[in-house]
């Protein structure tokens, strides 16, 4: 399935990763199951921000409670690779939950996504979704 995203967003993502060039920045994507409405950068708490992340737990928790109070649905992740490679590492397939959310990673002046599912195409966790820019 693909995803529908702004040119904004799209652009604020890649904004986001240069700002820590030498760090995985990271945060969530809000919306629907075929749109990105809008991201939030939040903090990422891991001890290696130099090559993993992690999102603060009360970020989180807080999106989703928002969620089920008419907020906007929470989609998935954001983050970026430091290393440039424009897809999901064998650890981030490591903590990735297969439940069908989005992960979107920034390198190299590239983003792409992916679903969390089981049997996925990359290392059994990750299939690729096509992102569409949209003005």
């Amino acid at each position: 399935m693909d995803v529908i995203i702004s040119s904004k967003l799209h652009d604020m993502l890649i904004a986001y990763a240069h700002e820590a060039p030498d760090k995985e920045i990271c945060g969530l994507l809000f919306g629907d199951a075929s749109k990105i409405t809008h991201i939030q950068k939040t903090d990422n708490i891991s001890n290696r921000i130099e090559d993993q992340f992690e999102i603060d737990p009360a970020q989180l928790i807080a999106a989703h409670r928002a969620a089920r109070v008419d907020g906007p649905a929470v989609l998935g992740c954001f983050h970026s690779h430091p290393n440039g490679v424009c897809l999901p590492s064998m650890q981030d397939a490591k903590a990735a939950t297969p439940d069908g959310s989005l992960w979107v990673i920034i390198a190299g002046g590239a983003v792409g996504a992916w679903r969390a599912i089981h049997n996925g195409e990359l290392f059994g966790r990750f299939s690729p979704v096509r992102l569409h820019c949209v003005d």
